[in-house]
């Protein structure tokens, strides 16, 4: 058991490393064994929505188990299931055969991987301000390197995933990623912290009355409720991106290792903009964060859009990353002083799933855009609005209390 002065902060970096990892492997790997079917991006539209649809009704249960069950306790059973979900991939493959692993399959076995990764993720995030109050550290700091650490799994699992896939095949890959979120469940078995054990349930209301109770907390806060649609929009924008535009792309150029590089420097970025951030909400307001990362992505994401030789595409990457990366730290520090710690796990909760909430209709335009109308128009058609997005934000009165003490 850890009980040092940074054990538990350490200990649940670490966790977040370990199961971003898992999670930044699948990032690669499940569209890959979709696209080398067929090369169709409507499949790999529709396995990029199995994981992503479950989300928005996930996080929400996700926020009401955490302060039902416990965060310890939640994060350790959400990472086991996540490990099963990954593992069956291999296992229907040795059971039932290669052609076993259809669109179907894959679908499904995304979608209960997503069911369950947001309680981890949610659980994590909650044990932040006592492990960052026991070890002496800020929010704003304990945040930023907690994104930084998160981010550092998008380098270590597309990495990994490009490699492995391009060695042992798509399949086997999977192994891995059941193996890096037992290690995180390893983590947050030996950690000890106050509140993240089991709650007064005696003081809580019923589950549904619960997120019933997050739900109208997060809508009659102004700053939060803004922060939902903002982050709502531009998650549904920047997704596909991710999940099915680069994959797209560099499936028909037969280059796995070139997809891990590209998602590598996006999290390269996000890891410095995370850290930097540390050292920059000490000098600029987080309002001027948030409208710069903005308008940034819009138009870095609109230079993509272009298809420019590679090296530009991991440069514009990096950018990306590097201007998202302190959006995260934000976030959660508004959520951690404006929520009461009995109410936290549901307010994250529905923070979380409102975020996803437009994730699935940008998938929707994504994939059938992208087989009939090219990968350049469907850059455009996301990369445009995220540009309005930017120029509307600064007109946003609700994001001058990001600054207010």
């Amino acid at each position: 058991m850890i009980k040092t002065k940074y054990g538990p902060l350490y200990l649940i970096f670490f966790a977040a490393l370990t199961a971003g990892a898992g999670n930044g492997i699948s990032l690669v790997a499940f569209p890959w064994l979709v696209l080398q079917r067929n090369g169709s991006a409507v499949e790999a539209s529709i396995v990029a929505m199995a994981g992503t649809l479950p989300l928005l009704v996930a996080t929400l249960i996700a926020g009401a188990a955490v302060d039902y069950l416990g965060r310890r306790v939640v994060s350790m059973i959400s990472d086991l299931l996540s490990a099963l979900s990954v593992a069956a991939v291999p296992v229907i493959a040795l059971v039932f055969g290669v052609d076993a692993i259809n669109v179907a399959v894959l679908a499904g076995l995304a979608a209960l991987g997503a069911f369950f990764d947001p309680a981890g993720m949610t659980a994590r995030e909650t044990m932040l301000p006592e492990a960052a109050q026991r070890a002496g550290w800020t929010l704003d700091r304990s945040n930023s390197a907690y994104e930084a650490i998160f981010n550092l799994s998008y380098i270590v699992g597309p990495g990994i995933g490009g490699l492995l896939i391009a060695t042992v095949g798509g399949i086997d890959t999977m192994w891995v990623t059941a193996g890096a979120f037992v290690l995180s469940i390893a983590a947050i078995a030996v950690l000890r912290l106050e509140g993240a054990g089991t709650p007064n349930r005696d003081e809580l209301p019923q589950v549904w009355a619960g997120i019933v109770e997050g739900l109208k907390f997060v809508w009659h806060n102004r700053v939060l409720r803004t922060l939902a649609v903002v982050d709502l929009t531009a998650t549904g924008l920047y997704m596909p991106m991710e999940s099915v535009l680069f994959p797209k792309y560099f499936t028909d150029k037969d280059q796995p290792a070139q997809l891990g590089w590209v998602l590598m420097s996006l999290a390269i970025g996000g890891v410095i903009g995370a850290l930097g951030y540390a050292v920059l909400s000490k000098y600029t307001a987080r309002r001027t964060v948030m409208l710069v990362a903005l308008l940034v992505l819009g138009v870095a994401m609109t230079v993509i859009a272009f298809l420019p030789p590679l090296p530009v595409i991991l440069v514009l990457s990096a950018i990306v990353g590097l201007v998202y990366g302190p959006i995260a730290p934000i976030y959660n520090y508004v959520m951690q002083t404006q929520a009461p710690p009995h109410l936290r796990g549901r307010v994250v909760g529905v923070m979380g799933s409102l975020a996803y909430a437009a994730g699935p209709l940008g998938l929707i335009v994504a994939g059938p855009l992208a087989d009939t109308a090219g990968l350049h128009v469907t850059f455009l058609a996301l990369s445009i609005p995220m540009l309005v997005l930017g120029l509307a934000a600064l007109f946003l009165p609700a994001l001058r209390e990001l600054d207010r003490a």
